[in-house]
């Protein structure tokens, strides 16, 4: 399957070169190209792509602003020259399903684009540790009846989530197909009022710490 992406970023250069780095790759098409959040929103909303490479600071409309707007759409993979906790913060609570900077390299940007793509979530290892210790205090408390609500299957698939287990490997441990996985993740997220599997994952390693 071609993974279809839509990129985003106010300065032309680095548009051009994260395409270039994307369309050497077989499985992957870039659908569009956007130069401020506005129409990164509008083209998404028209072309849904699967992935949307968002950049943080852009005009118009910022990039943790056109997440938010881009929640059921499509998968949204930050990638900023910022390492600041305001940014990663704030692009999670919105929903993004990954976080990397731009120094990343080639081969870790595509490899990314394809784990975003296949409904797992991503953060660059710079920010790793203190986002699982600042962000996951920020979590709001869930009452009860909430995490009460899941299924046992779903309580077993949250707690393979805060192990930072893929859906294949969750499939595999649990014994089930990874399209039922999929189904699972995206139910108790629905259930838990969470944005992304990466908020799913702090939230289980704050109910691990609890017991």
């Amino acid at each position: 399957m071609t993974i279809r992406v839509l990129v985003a970023d106010d300065h032309a250069a680095v548009r051009a070169g994260i395409v270039l780095i994307l369309d050497g790759h077989d499985d992957i098409e870039v659908v569009g190209q956007a130069a401020n959040g506005e129409q990164a929103v509008a083209m998404a909303s028209e072309l849904r792509p699967d992935v949307v490479l968002m950049d943080i600071r852009m005009p118009k409309l910022d990039g943790i602003s056109a997440t938010r707007a881009l929640s059921g759409i499509s998968d949204v993979l930050i990638l900023t020259t910022f390492d600041i906790d305001e940014y990663v913060f704030g692009a999670l609570r919105a929903g993004a399903a990954g976080f990397l900077l731009k120094n990343t390299d080639a081969d870790a940007l595509v490899d990314a684009v394809r784990v975003v793509a296949r409904g797992d979530g991503l953060i660059a290892p710079s920010v790793t540790r203190r986002l699982i210790s600042a962000f996951g205090a920020s979590v709001p408390a869930r009452r009860p009846y909430e995490i009460g609500g899941l299924t046992p299957r779903e309580h077993e698939v949250l707690a393979c989530i805060g192990r930072g287990l893929s859906n294949t490997e969750i499939a595999v441990e649990l014994d089930m197909a990874e399209a039922t996985t999929k189904t699972h993740v995206s139910r108790l997220l629905n259930k838990l009022g969470l944005r992304s599997r990466v908020q799913a994952a702090i939230l289980a390693q704050e109910l691990s710490t609890e017991r």
